[in-house]
């Protein structure tokens, strides 16, 4: 081996030593690091970590908020039922007191105390013995007393629900068959507003003083 062949194999040999006593020190670091748990989240890491808990956090609060507006529009949907119903059943009552007062002998008409059977809308306060009155144009909210009770006394609060009452008299009935149909509106916070109706028809099933009116 001449000197130049042994002094450049001895520097190829150094160098080699070098790279691995460097990649020894660098392996030794990592394992330090990992060792000592000092180690980093890198940005990825970081961004998925953030999106997970972001997931996990507004997932619950939007199944709650709907929750709740589902059970909301159940409550009110069953009220508004309720409130229709009570209006069917006070506009047949009007109806039927005039029967009793034919039956007593008193000639009227059973559908005395109507404010209109062209369909004009009307209000039906159960509160205060079945009164009815025509609608100026839109028909005023409900009010409900403290003990629960749906009327439109002044002096009780008021609610979100609008009940409109209309009575037509059926085709071709000879005017013995009325329509009667109730619409109950309400808007509950920042949901859409929605309505209600149900009818029923009323019929002339006794003589009465409809023929000389």
């Amino acid at each position: 081996m001449t000197p130049y062949h042994f002094f450049h194999e001895r520097e190829l040999n150094l160098k080699n030593g070098a790279n691995l006593m460097q990649k020894s020190q660098r392996c030794s670091s990592h394992d330090s690091i990992r060792k000592s748990g000092k180690g980093g989240f890198t940005l990825v890491e970081t961004l998925v970590a953030i999106s997970l808990l972001t997931i996990a956090i507004v997932a619950p609060m939007t199944l709650t908020t709907q929750s709740l507006g589902s059970a909301y529009y159940a409550r009110d949907q069953i009220t508004a039922f309720h409130i229709a119903q009570e209006a069917i059943e006070s506009v047949r009552h009007a109806r039927d007191r005039n029967v009793l007062k034919n039956a007593l002998g008193t000639t009227v008409n059973l559908l005395d105390g109507f404010p209109a059977l062209n369909g004009d809308p009307f209000t039906v306060d159960t509160t205060n013995g079945d009164a009815m009155e025509l609608c100026s144009g839109t028909c005023q909210a409900l009010r409900k007393s403290n003990e629960g009770l749906y009327g439109y006394n002044p002096a009780w609060n008021k609610t979100y629900f609008t009940r409109t009452v209309n009575a037509t008299f059926v085709p071709e009935s000879n005017n013995d068959e009325v329509n009667v149909s109730v619409t109950v509106s309400w808007q509950t916070g920042s949901f859409n507003s929605r309505s209600f109706t149900i009818s029923d028809n009323l019929f002339r099933w006794v003589n009465d003083g409809s023929a000389s009116q």
